[in-house]
């Protein structure tokens, strides 16, 4: 198995040393993250700029962009031999519900997913003890079930680990997304020149985090493992939206005046 490893934090984070040394000799790993820390960037994709690719010491690869950046162009064009999937983290805090929109931990393995490879994207739910090893071994566990489960086009699984020893983690549960209230509010601050500044507020609590979610399954001590399917359409609203449209098509062709 060839395995692709990135991340969001960067590549020096502790998180992506961590899964690299949990999952040596499942099969061959490499390394490409982006050079400096770029959580929250989502799916964004440089394309104003041609990008740089440095090699470290330990054999890491680093991009000067985003993680979306790093994903692309290991699998189209720093390597000539394929990979078999895509594995990215171990981020640094947790990535539920709503946070999968803006993560760029979640955004390398939809970038993965996109460019046909199973991917995994895996976070630790970080409330100061910095268990990554036991964020390492449940994404080893989960590598080596045999054989991976068909997702289908399009879906990742979106791990979260509690930070704690492996003996206190209760086991595995499938979750869905919760969704967290709204986030605080954005925070003032002054430059030493006078200029306002803001700082982007706090994520809100988990609001929409009972039981079959990913925030309760953390909660109780479990890894929380996530199908997340990457379509936008709302297929549900199709036919009442089609009606709509066809009703407004309809009164655009009325002549001026009528209703």
């Amino acid at each position: 198995m060839r395995i692709l490893l990135s991340n969001d934090d960067g590549v020096h984070s502790p998180g992506l040393v961590a899964l690299y040394e949990g999952l040596a000799g499942l099969g061959h790993l490499d390394v490409v993250a982006p050079d400096r820390d770029h959580s929250g960037a989502s799916n964004a994709l440089t394309l104003n700029r041609p990008l740089t690719v440095e090699t470290h010491p330990n054999g890491f690869r680093s991009v000067d962009g985003t993680p979306t950046d790093c994903v692309h162009l290991a699998v189209n064009g720093l390597f000539d031999v394929p990979f078999d999937r895509v594995i990215s983290g171990i981020n640094t805090h947790a990535n539920l519900g709503d946070d999968i929109i803006y993560s760029g931990t979640v955004a390398a393995a939809t970038e993965g997913r996109h460019l046909g490879l199973p991917a995994i994207a895996v976070s630790l739910v970080n409330d100061g003890h910095f268990h990554y090893d036991t964020a390492a071994r449940a994404v080893r566990l989960l590598l080596e079930q045999d054989p991976p489960p068909q997702l289908g086009p399009r879906t990742i699984l979106n791990v979260n680990v509690p930070d704690r020893p492996w003996a206190h983690i209760a086991g595995f549960r499938i979750t869905r997304l919760g969704h967290r209230e709204r986030a605080e509010g954005a925070i003032p601050v002054t430059c030493p020149r006078g200029r306002q500044r803001y700082w982007i507020g706090a994520a809100g609590a988990g609001g929409d985090a009972g039981p079959g979610t990913d925030f309760h399954a953390v909660s109780e001590g479990y890894i929380s493992v996530t199908p997340v399917h990457i379509d936008m359409t709302r297929h549900d609203a199709l036919v009442s939206l089609q009606e709509w449209a066809e009703a407004a098509s309809l009164g655009a062709a009325l002549p001026e005046g009528r209703s």
